[in-house]
């Protein structure tokens, strides 16, 4: 077998390095001994955006944030499963991470982030939420799971003040999608805290339907409903419409 060869190093602001490794044709992207990303392995990343799409069938031209470009599974499919005029912002905290989408895993990427319909926030995705409000869904990727493994600071995003955050950034009826690797039964009941509708999917790792599970939470927040006038406001709206009324009459007969 092949050995796995570290092409490069990146340190993580606030703590923490990713590794690329490569084997062959197959790459690796580690944190510690963690593998975060396989090339091998682009099933669920990628449900996480054709999962999402399908949940805003119907919007013309949604506004999506993707946290983390990874090896760009997720935005690829991204691309493929939104429809065109979409807007599509990636936020990547890690500058080497972008150089390697353009270097060694040009190959995977293509041109996924010189498409017209993309943005790339190089930055903290918690800074994107705020400042590039309001989103139709966004789409998180940053860890193993919901809980700061790759970087201690984004513990933040899952936190109850996290989540209302997000929340707050979506539009009516939008939502926001998490991957994990695996379950979380107290993120699940934190998610619902929050007081938006919560479903959480297990999908596959791989495009065959095989290997392991991981789980995605998608947390919509409640479409707001069209506020009618109160019955004093509709009277009011008659009264007037009758007295123009009246009043292009009074003009009809000089």
């Amino acid at each position: 077998m092949l050995p796995w060869v570290k092409l490069d190093e990146a340190t993580m602001p606030g703590g923490g390095v990713l590794r690329l490794m490569q084997r062959g044709a197959e790459f690796s992207i580690m944190s510690g001994t963690t593998e975060l990303m396989n090339s091998r392995l682009s099933g669920s990343e990628e449900q996480l955006a054709t999962l999402s799409a399908a949940r805003l069938a119907g919007r013309a031209k949604p506004r999506i944030l993707i946290g983390g470009l990874g090896m760009g599974f997720t935005l690829r499919a991204a691309l493929q499963s939104f429809p065109a005029g979409s807007e599509i912002v990636v936020a990547e905290l890690v500058p080497e991470v972008v150089a390697w989408a353009r270097g060694p895993l040009n190959a995977i990427h293509g041109t996924s982030l010189d498409d017209d319909s993309v943005t790339l926030h190089q930055g903290d995705v918690a800074t994107a939420i705020t400042s590039g409000k309001p989103f139709d869904a966004i789409l998180l990727d940053v860890d193993n799971g919901p809980d700061g493994l790759s970087r201690p600071a984004n513990d933040r995003l899952y936190s109850t003040a996290g989540l209302a955050t997000a929340k707050a950034a979506l539009t009516s009826g939008g939502h926001l999608a998490v991957w994990s690797s695996a379950p979380d039964a107290k993120f699940t009941k934190r998610l619902k805290q929050s007081g938006m509708t919560v479903e959480e999917i297990g999908v596959r790792a791989t495009r065959s339907g095989r290997g392991a599970r991981h789980t995605i939470w998608f947390a919509t927040k409640a479409c707001l409903p069209k506020v009618a006038p109160v019955s004093g406001q509709r009277h009011a709206s008659k009264q007037k419409a009758k007295a123009n009324g009246a009043n292009l009459k009074d003009r009809d007969s000089l």
